[in-house]
């Protein structure tokens, strides 16, 4: 049986897939409702098979449509890749990088590299989502994004990574905190003090729990958020402490750093899909974060 299938079509049935809902996915795809519907629908009838159920507005995959999502987003993102490749064997001056930040790192070590590239790149188009470093991965493996900021060190084998930084974890109380005063102080320490932590999916926390495996006991959690601005200002105001980058707290004047003993680092990498194209875009973006990294990196050893 030959099947024909428009490439629309994939489309539509990827994003329903996603959002679960059919005016949703109109919504994102900019077209009208009934045209998703009817082009889902004639996919099901060109491969005669029902891809969803649909039942009282809700919209779920069939064990099919389970298993034919992953051919559709492969076929999808290989076209994306053929189309980017023949525009560049063309000499196209154009191009798009799409890049996944969580938003901690996003908001403290990004904004100059992003106004650099724009200026050594203003032909190319710069797309920043803001999401958890595990969200990212899987946007990465779902063509949903062409690279992403990760962090620590264990990764799935479909992912290439390079490390542009290596940053210190610190623990972060208020001026009157018995810790701001300490040079350093231990993790056996810090997990009996009332913490402001991060939900779970953000990276920090991910690998901070990570560490604690073999130490014992658990950590006294008394609020969880995803917002960093706010785990600052519940600190500040005493609810608890918590953990930080070093960059994200080194210029606010009223709380304090404080290393661990034995201090912790954390490695930040940026990720791509491997054995995959990857566009000159994304490689000229691969390529300036990496310079930029060293020459900081090189800075910041000159200043020592």
């Amino acid at each position: 049986m030959e099947v024909v299938v428009d490439v629309r079509q994939l489309r539509y049935f990827v994003e329903v897939a996603r959002v679960k809902n059919f005016t949703k996915a109109a919504e994102a795809l900019h077209i009208a409702q009934p045209a998703v519907s009817m082009a889902v629908k004639r996919l099901e009838q060109e491969l005669e098979l029902a891809l969803f159920n649909r039942q009282d507005k809700k919209v779920s995959l069939t064990a099919e449509g389970e298993i034919f999502l992953p051919h559709a987003r492969r076929i999808l993102e290989d076209l994306r890749a053929a189309e980017l490749e023949m525009a560049e064997l063309k000499g196209l001056s154009k191009g798009e990088v799409r890049i996944g930040i969580p938003p901690m790192i996003s908001a403290y070590f990004f904004p100059d590299i992003i106004r650099d590239f724009k200026i050594s790149y203003p032909q190319l188009r710069l797309s920043v989502l803001g999401e958890g470093a595990w969200r990212i991965q899987k946007m990465i493996g779902q063509g949903e994004l062409d690279m992403g900021v990760v962090a620590g060190g264990n990764f799935p084998e479909t992912l290439e990574v390079r490390r542009f930084l290596r940053e210190e974890i610190v623990i972060c109380v208020p001026p009157g905190h018995p810790f701001a005063g300490r040079r350093s102080v231990t993790l056996a320490e810090f997990i009996r003090e009332p913490l402001v932590f991060y939900k779970e999916g953000y990276y920090i926390r991910e690998f901070f729990l990570e560490v604690l495996k073999g130490a014992g006991s658990a950590p006294n959690i008394v609020f969880e958020t995803n917002l960093f601005s706010l785990v600052k200002s519940l600190v500040r105001n005493g609810t608890g402490i918590s953990i930080f980058l070093r960059m994200v707290v080194a210029a606010d004047t009223d709380l304090v750093a404080v290393p661990f003993d034995p201090p912790l680092h954390l490695d930040l990498l940026i990720a791509w899909k491997k054995d995959t194209y990857l566009s000159l875009a994304n490689r000229a973006f691969v390529d300036f974060l990496l310079q930029h990294a060293a020459e900081e990196w090189r800075s910041h050893a000159e200043q020592k």
